[in-house]
């Protein structure tokens, strides 16, 4: 691809030092994804080489988060990141028969693997250990639906699991309470869409972003449905979750059943699940691995030195 030169305006220098990120650590990150050259001049971001147009919509997106929002941490750019998964496989198949949206790549055949499942399934379980994209991936073919006219709505909830503090001694209000449990179901809406467009599909509740407590009493039509996070269900949750499926519906449910954090002696609903739906007609199971992580190449190695101490101990929890 012969070279092409794109640019960005920055407001002031507040705003190019937290796009720049502590001693430019952001654009070192995309230099370190990306075929591309970026230079910051003032208050001008020029972006030149193969990927610049991929990159200039990239910073163009991290750029209306500050804006929205005043800063930007190193774990947003990365979710961003997340975006570009690396260079394809030479087995994978055409980007048109896998239905991706453009600059979206997969890196491993546990990810093919799961999005051929997102097409041809109705109610999709995805699991698998941090850094696969299992939550992502959803959330990627849900935008596509979205876009293309397939629902008419995206829903993406997650168990409020309460990990040492109370909801209610948190401070602020309910929605200031539950959003960080929602974090990551954003991170992965921004890497995909602009800051403006999810929230103006929030607005219009196009897009909800939700605790699971919300779902019960509703019928979900013509909906893109997303559970996140389904390891820390009860079983009665994931029943009354499942039982929302309404006509023109697809679901997904994601989760890594090494990372429980309901009470002792409660049995995960994600667990439950698996074992009793396993050959139902319609659904479909995909089971992602190490092989699969797409983060940091220091998240394998930790989530094998994991569960090589889980085997040793019998499966226990520490």
């Amino acid at each position: 691809m012969g070279e092409s030169l794109n640019e960005i305006q920055l407001g002031n220098l507040d705003e190019a030092r937290a796009l720049c990120g502590p001693h430019d650590q952001n654009l070192r990150l995309v230099r370190q994804r990306f075929d591309v050259q970026i230079l910051v001049r003032g208050l001008t971001v020029t972006c030149t080489g193969g990927d610049a147009e991929a990159v200039h919509a990239l910073l163009a997106g991290l750029l209306a988060r500050v804006r929205a929002e005043g800063e930007l941490e190193r774990e947003q750019v990365l979710a961003v990141l997340d975006a570009a998964l690396g260079p394809e496989d030479a087995s994978d198949p055409p980007r048109e028969e896998l239905g991706l949206l453009d600059g979206i790549k997969l890196r491993s055949a546990g990810q093919r693997r799961y999005v051929a499942l997102l097409r041809e399934s109705d109610l999709v379980f995805a699991v698998g250990p941090a850094g696969t994209g299992k939550t992502f991936l959803a959330v990627l073919m849900a935008v596509q639906a979205l876009k293309t006219g397939r629902v008419r709505r995206i829903v993406l909830c997650r168990p409020a699991v309460e990990a040492g503090e109370k909801l209610g001694y948190l401070p602020g209000d309910f929605q200031a309470k539950v959003n960080p449990y929602m974090r990551p179901l954003y991170d992965a809406l921004y890497a995909l869409l602009d800051y403006d467009t999810v929230k103006r599909y929030m607005e219009r509740e196009v897009i909800e972003v939700a605790p699971l407590a919300y779902m019960r009493g509703r019928t979900l039509s013509d909906a893109f449905v997303i559970l996140d996070e389904a390891q820390n269900t009860t079983r009665a949750q994931m029943k009354m979750f499942l039982t929302r499926m309404g006509e023109g519906s697809r679901i997904v449910v994601t989760g890594d059943v090494t990372q429980v954090d309901l009470p002792p002696g409660v049995t995960s609903g994600l667990v439950h699940a698996q074992s009793i739906l396993k050959g139902v007609k319609g659904i479909g199971f995909a089971a992602l691995t190490t092989d699969d992580v797409v983060r940091h190449a220091l998240v394998s190695r930790i989530v094998r030195a994991y569960e090589g101490r889980a085997g040793r101990k019998g499966g226990g929890r520490d």
